[in-house]
């Protein structure tokens, strides 16, 4: 199919290719090597190209999940086969096995991220992403509120600067570290945009420039308590202190089909755009019965509902491109964006 819907906002339409699947698709094997199909193609090239294929609107950019211990050779050949396809690649930082928020974890925390940062920095990313400020899912952690939550904020502070200088991000390519909060569950206690915005807050502070932004994933927005208009309101603020950063359109709870968010999406883009801060905009679809996610789907069932009504996920994806497309053609035109 040739693309037919053509974009008219400033903002960048992309894609997390999530849909795939992370088992099978975006996490390395044992040896660091990425699957491949029946061709010999990596599986996340080969499912771009059949998303490109079916797509009324054609992505200007990728968000990849990256993990350090990947195949430089075949991390190359990721970013070259995407980049084939005319799409800007954007890292979201994978850390595993270490909690950010403790000291004793910290050098473990630095390693990985210094090492995602430099492939970064190698490869010419100009926005990384990340959820490491917290270990996801950890059966350790409680909410920490008060005194322990301020000395979480500063130990995330702590090892974020340090990354920053052990990685050489000072004068690299690198324009920005966008910073994602999960809803309750993932995570215990960067779990909204206000206690996410906290860190972002703190750290630009230490740093002396706004070079951490708050990634706005509606999908947690409305899964983190707080009510649409609480969200809205932190979005201006948070724009305000120009410390807003990427937005995933993805939906709430079943993470499926972007016509099960209840209005979440639009509502929060939509403040997003007013603000005129709006640069990155993300469609994220994951796969009910992706095996990596079987935690997700313990923590809340709604995450295991087939939200494809017969379609492939390919084609629900296309959907989202479509959709948000056309909110942000639409916003456009009425002067919102």
């Amino acid at each position: 199919m040739s693309p037919n819907i053509s974009l008219k906002s400033k903002a960048q339409l992309g894609v997390v290719p999530t849909h795939l699947k992370f088992v099978g698709s975006l996490v390395p094997d044992a040896n660091g090597k990425f699957p491949r199909d029946e061709n010999g193609v990596l599986v996340t090239v080969a499912g771009m190209r059949d998303l490109f294929a079916v797509s009324p609107v054609k992505p200007t950019c990728v968000q990849i999940p990256f993990f350090a211990s990947a195949d430089p050779a075949d991390v190359q050949e990721l970013i070259d086969g995407l980049k084939a396809l005319g799409l800007e690649i954007h890292f979201i930082i994978m850390v595993g096995g270490a909690n950010p928020m403790n000291p004793a974890d910290e050098d473990a925390v630095v390693g990985q991220l210094v090492a995602s940062l430099k492939a970064a920095v190698r490869h010419g990313v100009r926005h990384v992403s990340s959820t490491s400020i917290e270990e996801w899912m950890s059966a350790n952690e409680t909410r920490r509120d008060g005194a322990a939550f301020d000395a979480a904020v500063a130990q995330n502070v702590k090892v974020h600067l340090r990354v920053y200088e052990e990685a050489g991000l000072s004068g690299s390519c690198v324009e920005n570290w966008h910073i994602e909060f999960l809803r309750p569950g993932e995570f215990k206690t960067f779990t909204n945009v206000d206690r996410g915005w906290a860190f972002v807050r703190a750290a630009n502070q230490a740093l002396g420039r706004k070079f951490f932004k708050l990634l706005v994933d509606a999908a947690h927005c409305g899964d983190s308590g707080l009510s649409i208009a609480e969200n809205e309101g932190l979005i201006r603020e948070i724009a305000a202190a120009d410390e807003l950063g990427i937005f995933h359109a993805s939906s709430k709870t079943t993470r499926g089909c972007l016509s099960t968010d209840d209005g979440w999406i639009g509502l929060l883009l939509t403040a997003a755009a007013k603000t005129g801060q709006l640069q990155h905009v993300f469609v994220e679809v994951f796969h009910h019965e992706d095996p990596a996610l079987e935690l997700l789907r313990k923590l809340d069932s709604g995450h295991g509902i087939d939200t494809r009504d017969g379609r492939s996920y390919t084609e629900v994806t296309a959907d989202g491109l479509a959709d948000t497309a056309r909110r942000l053609n639409n916003l456009v035109a009425r002067g919102l964006l």
